[in-house]
């Protein structure tokens, strides 16, 4: 008798591993990251079960999150002010610095954003995109406001390359990749997304996009969360240090060739963030500040500063 109780103890599964659902898009590098932990079994190792849903666009990741479908989405910390001032209690954590471009043809007379006046430009991600918003920020100052003056066209990141490389807008938004894409297909970064965010008065990098779940959830899985993020942070050391660690992003990536995929490469170990929570929702105040100023109650769904207490610092907890 108690041989075979302790034989079925023996064989009985280890603790349910935590389930965490989370939203990505397609051509998103979480998903690269995530690709990479499941590829080293470290989402085993990590006992999470991790659940991804691949989505087209930002706006149907926010969309699930707040329908309840995925506990974890990838946005910006704009977005995440706007619902917190909205009532949505919300919780940010950095994930990458890496942003955009506007891009423009190699010939282009758009050199400065001030050229973008009575141009067509497309922009990735919508109307409330994060990018978006300070370049109006930054315009607004001088008394240009690109919704206005400009003629916006937005759509989902692959749509908004298209658009620009038919020549059907004169310069394109982007996100970092498919800026990145469109570099290596002979365009040219007329306006680089980190020196608006200086002039704006950011101190360094600015880890703009990052890891969207609710405080409830947070408090619930606390553990789960500490683990989630050790877990990446391994993986984006395996990426930094490891090539054979690209193996399983290379074929996602559908970068053309070895050159464009070196341009993504690089950018995406540029973009990790290299300083502390507390610093990050320093400058993120700052930015948000300045964004408010300009675009006001808009912009921003009436929040005047941006709460630090939405920054999640995994090592700390709530």
């Amino acid at each position: 008798g108690a041989m075979t109780a302790l034989l079925l103890l023996l064989s009985a599964p280890a603790l349910a591993a935590d389930t965490l659902r989370i939203a990505v898009q397609k051509t998103g590098t979480v998903s690269w990251e995530l690709a990479v932990a499941k590829a080293r079994g470290l989402d085993k190792a990590a006992n999470l079960d991790i659940q991804t849903q691949e989505l087209a666009s930002t706006d149907a990741g926010k969309i699930a999150l707040q329908g309840g479908a995925v506990d974890m989405i990838v946005s910006d910390w704009l977005w995440v002010a706007r619902e917190r001032a909205l009532g949505d209690d919300l919780l940010f954590t950095p994930y990458s610095t890496l942003l955009g471009a506007v891009m423009v043809a190699k010939d282009s007379p758009v050199k400065t954003l001030a050229d973008l006046k009575g141009r067509s430009i497309g922009v990735a991600g919508g109307p409330i995109d994060k990018s978006w918003l300070m370049l109006r920020a930054l315009t607004l100052r001088d008394k240009l406001d690109l919704a206005k003056e400009a003629k916006p066209v937005y759509g989902a990141p692959p749509l908004i390359a298209e658009k620009l490389a038919q020549g059907e807008t004169e310069a394109a938004l982007e996100f970092w990749n498919f800026a990145a894409d469109l570099e290596a297909r002979g365009f040219r970064r007329a306006v680089e997304m980190a020196e608006v965010e200086k002039a704006l008065g950011a101190k360094g990098p600015v880890a703009i996009t990052g890891y969207v779940f609710r405080s409830g959830f947070a408090r619930d899985h606390s553990e789960a969360l500490t683990r989630f993020f050790a877990m990446l942070a391994q993986a984006r050391a395996a990426l930094k240090d490891d090539p054979q660690a690209w193996a399983p992003i290379r074929a996602r990536v559908g970068a053309k060739d070895d050159a464009t995929f070196e341009v993504y490469r690089r950018r995406y170990l540029d973009g990790a963030p290299k300083r502390s929570v507390a610093e990050e929702a320093a400058d993120s105040r700052a930015l948000f500040k300045a964004i408010a100023e300009v675009g006001g109650a808009e912009l921003t769904g009436g929040a005047k500063d941006l709460d630090e207490r939405a920054f999640y610092d995994p090592a700390k907890g709530l």
